[in-house]
């Protein structure tokens, strides 16, 4: 987790701003950025009829310097409603082994443990840090990642992620996720795998005891409670397992808030959440990944803004942005084929504060 020096610094808490913990600061957008093209953004994303290349936006928000910008939501819509953060869900569980890391109970450098995988079996090489890295070599068949944000999702009869998530693995995702066979060495493939991550979240509720309640527990106590994400609802299999691959509901602000934290370097109001260079490792793109645009359990954006995100399915984003002191929070119910659209309309708001730039 060692700093990487291509990575641009994650800046300080302004003086004078409070931590957003019971509620968030609201500020005046800086007189640099372009006001014309971010109305005009808001105004296309929140038409109604619902634009046809965007469909349906549930909220967006705009944190810079610590404060509210930009905030808008539909008629039926208010800000403290929650929607499912799908694969950004992913991140949640990155932060929880995390927290496990600053406090000596995982090494992410040693081998996952999988009860269901024998001795002998050449999974058990794999290491927590590899699955973090979706660079584990187990197979796993969700989508393709075509670029600009597209993806082709495999079809039913060919995929793993829809009978883990809706099919015969829904009541225990992480057995589901076990029984994955080993297709090649790890640190030779870079493979998008919602399993890992659900491997992951019950390893974390594996080391902290007390199986749905104790995980719940430390969620709020670790995470959600010192942060004030106070909408955070994470959803739980019959098995017990969080989701931890894509169920995760909360507000716009508050998945504000969990993007804020890793833009603060994992500490909020003077409290190391998430252990140093915890987030630099997050940040740190993989050789393997398509681009270089995948760290640890966060998608990375080349280019000078040091961009980097949680991501989700039909269009969900909480990108964060170090050059600008900038986070961003795109909620909606775009479909497979045009999240590319979604993906170029954020980008055009972060373009919108590009003038800011220090």
């Amino acid at each position: 987790m060692s700093n990487a020096p291509q990575l641009l610094p994650l800046p300080t808490q302004p003086d004078g701003t409070s931590w957003p913990t019971e509620a968030w600061p609201h500020g005046e957008l800086d007189q640099r950025a372009d006001v014309a093209a971010l109305e005009k953004l808001l105004d296309h994303a929140f038409a109604q009829p619902e634009p046809d290349d965007l469909e349906r936006t549930h909220g967006v928000v705009a944190v810079q310097g610590g404060k509210i910008v930009a905030e808008r939501y539909p008629e039926d819509v208010k800000p403290d409603d929650t929607f499912l953060s799908w694969s950004m869900a992913k991140s949640i569980t990155s932060a929880l082994v995390g927290i496990l890391v600053r406090d000596g109970k995982l090494d992410i450098s040693q081998p996952m443990p999988v009860a269901e995988w024998p001795e002998g079996d050449p999974r058990r090489r794999i290491t927590i840090d590899q699955l973090l890295r979706m660079v584990d070599g187990l197979r796993f068949r969700e989508a393709e990642h075509l670029g600009e944000g597209n993806v082709r999702y495999y079809p039913e009869d060919e995929s793993d992620v829809i009978p883990m998530l809706f099919g015969h693995g829904k009541a225990d995702v992480a057995g589901f996720a076990a029984t994955l066979p080993y297709q090649v060495e790890p640190e030779t493939r870079w493979n998008y795998n919602s399993g890992a991550s659900n491997l992951l979240s019950r390893l974390v509720a594996e080391t902290v005891g007390g199986g749905e309640e104790g995980m719940r527990g430390f969620m709020q106590r670790e995470l959600f409670e010192p942060l004030g994400m106070s909408t955070a609802t994470p959803r739980f299999d019959e098995a017990g397992n969080f989701m931890g691959g894509s169920h995760c509901y909360c507000s716009a602000r508050d998945f504000a808030r969990f993007g804020y934290l890793y833009l603060r370097d994992g500490v909020w109001d003077g409290r190391r959440i998430l252990p140093e260079g915890w987030v630099d490792y997050s940040r740190s793109p993989s050789a393997l990944s398509p681009e270089g645009t995948y760290g640890a359990h966060f998608w990375v954006t080349p280019g000078s803004l040091g961009l980097f995100s949680c991501q989700g399915a039909f269009g969900q984003r909480t990108i964060i942005c170090p050059k600008l002191d900038l986070v961003i929070v795109r909620l909606g119910r775009t479909a497979p084929e045009k999240v590319g659209n979604a993906v170029r309309w954020c980008k055009e708001l972060v373009d919108v504060f590009r003038p800011t730039a220090g």
